[in-house]
């Protein structure tokens, strides 16, 4: 079971942080995405911070497990707001924000346990 948190974390450790850095770098992509949910663009570099701390706070859950718990209940929290904000724009576009959440919440559940036995 091991095995398995160690990949899923690692996948949305680097999701996150690619995620991340498109928020940084304004990728056209994101922010036609943004525009279609209503998201103002000057929030782009906040949203890019929240993903990276995730990421951050992931990664640094390998050596402190309540970290990364932490960071996996925030992420999961962040994914939703995200599927909501294009729910209510109307926007039905956000496969993405899903599979995003889906590894969020996967590395908090694979995860918990080893938290709680910390």
């Amino acid at each position: 079971m091991f095995v398995a948190y160690l990949v899923v974390t690692g996948l949305a450790i680097a999701a996150n942080a690619f995620s991340a850095t498109c928020d940084f770098i304004k990728l056209e992509r994101i922010t036609v995405a943004m525009d279609q949910a209503g998201v103002p663009r000057g929030l782009l570099p906040v949203l890019g911070l929240l993903k990276a701390a995730g990421a951050i706070g992931l990664l640094v859950g390998f050596a402190v497990p309540v970290i990364g718990t932490a960071a996996a209940i925030g992420l999961v929290l962040f994914f939703i707001l995200a599927i909501l904000a294009h729910v209510w724009a109307g926007d039905r576009a956000f496969g993405l924000a899903a599979g995003f959440l889906v590894l969020a919440a996967g590395t908090l559940a694979l995860g918990l346990p080893y938290t709680l036995s910390a």
